[in-house]
């Protein structure tokens, strides 16, 4: 194990840049430099069928002239004149943004934490293969498992620096390893697919492959001979953890700062209201260590610290960076992120608090109900909020699973949804979203 810090040599690079930025006549600039490695094999059928590597090192200087601002992207840092007269040409010509700038340098992370995201273990192409074929054995020899759709294994690494005209300098870089398995059960127009997969920064934190591809043969089998039910008003639908996470993104996606300035958001006047039942919590946190979404300051450099979304049920804030929190009224909140040429917000390690109660201990609240173990389609709008996606999964009677279902689709509106959520303790925490199990009543199923 190693420190999450990137190497000297990307930080050197992107100050480098920046001189030349504010040589040439640029009043403030930043410039992030990103850089990644990764190497994968996918297998079917027992045989290893594709083989991937890749490197990659891109650049993004961002300079201000006044109030005019302009970015540009390189991929090659051979010719950093041309790449800083590129940008400022383009400033010139640029229509003044009254919210651009830096980062207020009070708000600068001077002291970034280790939060334990790079792991220097080497996994080999031949140990890739063994995990891929591993998980696509176990998921196999599963009963009712007729054929494998591909299983993979992957490495790899992905680095961040930023370096700022106000004195900001630091970077942090992440491992990561995955594997995953996709199988059929069953023959003919009977046919069901499942899969599973585990992503961790470290690679010793992974589930082991036959486990991940046992359980994804499981999930295909239990979904053979599935049966249609009836349309039914005032449903109540348990979305799994995975499928949960859905949920809360969109839920995060409707307080991101961009869709409230925009007028993109179903939420963008719930500021200070009820947007979830009372008691519940939606928290974003940065600091967990190995966290998917970990980083020890955002894409400006500000600190990232712990914020409580919601709060007993209220919408207490949006995510900010410095631009959208001036657009808005507020001061950034530490979210602002990169991608490419443009910053925007974003949640980072997205937790929606649990509840008391197991999954099937709300089985047998409701009695009757659907338990949905896939989702098909984005029938999602986010200016409306209306809801609708296909949806299989399984009918539950009594207060217990009964037998697997295909061929629904669930409507409503989100602002209703989010209201009626009931949240399970079954809590999965590995990744970037991290929800349990999901209760929403009064939803509309529609079937047979």
């Amino acid at each position: 194990m190693s420190s999450s810090r990137v190497p000297d040599q990307l930080i050197d690079t992107a100050s480098k840049i920046l001189a030349v930025a504010k040589k040439k006549g640029a009043d403030a600039a930043d410039v992030v430099v990103s850089q990644g490695a990764s190497h994968g094999i996918s297998v079917r059928d027992g045989k290893r069928e594709n083989a991937k590597a890749s490197e990659n090192r891109g650049f993004s200087l961002r300079v201000f002239r006044g109030a005019k601002v302009a970015s540009v992207s390189t991929n090659d840092d051979s010719d950093i004149d041309t790449l800083v007269e590129r940008a400022l040409a383009m400033a010139a010509v640029s229509p003044e943004d009254p919210y651009a700038s830096l980062a207020d340098s009070a708000r600068l992370a001077r002291e970034a934490p280790d939060l334990d995201l790079y792991d220097e273990t080497e996994v080999s192409p031949e140990a890739l293969a063994e995990r891929a074929l591993a998980a696509e054995a176990a998921a196999l020899d599963v009963k009712g498992v007729t054929r494998s759709s591909g299983a993979g294994a992957s490495r790899g690494e992905v680095g961040f620096v930023l370096v700022t005209s106000d004195g900001f300098s630091g970077g942090y870089r992440r491992s990561y390893s995955s594997v995953s398995v996709s199988v059929v059960a069953g023959e003919g127009a009977g046919m069901q697919r499942d899969h599973d997969y585990d992503a961790r920064a470290h690679d010793g934190d992974l589930d082991p492959p036959a486990e991940i591809g046992r359980k994804a043969g499981e999930r295909a089998a239990a979904r053979l001979s599935p049966r249609q039910v009836p349309t039914r008003r005032n449903a109540a639908v348990i979305f799994e953890p995975r499928l949960a996470a859905s949920m809360i993104g969109s839920l995060a996606g409707a307080i991101t700062g961009s869709s409230v300035a925009r007028k993109t958001s179903f939420l963008r006047d719930k500021l200070g209201k009820p947007v979830l039942k009372a008691g519940l919590n939606l928290i974003d946190d940065p600091a967990i260590r190995r966290g998917a979404g970990s980083q020890p300051f955002d894409g400006e450099g500000v600190l990232s610290e712990r914020l409580v979304m919601v709060e007993d049920g209220v919408l207490r804030q949006w995510f900010l960076s410095t631009a959208l929190g001036r657009e808005l009224g507020f001061e950034t909140n530490g979210r602002g992120t990169r991608s490419g040429n443009s910053l925007s917000a974003a949640p980072t390690n997205l937790v929606l608090e649990p509840g008391p109660k197991t999954p099937a201990e709300l089985m047998a609240d409701i009695g009757t109900g659907l338990y949905v173990t896939e989702l098909i389609g984005h029938g999602v709008n986010m200016v409306t909020g209306e809801y609708s996606r296909g949806a299989s999964g399984f009918w539950i009677e009594n207060g217990e699973i009964a037998y697997p279902v295909s061929q629904m689709t669930i409507a409503g509106n989100l602002k209703d949804m989010f209201m009626a959520m009931t949240p399970a303790s079954d809590i999965d925490r590995r990744f970037s979203i991290a929800t349990p199990s999901i209760l929403v009543e009064g939803v509309t199923l529609a079937g047979s």
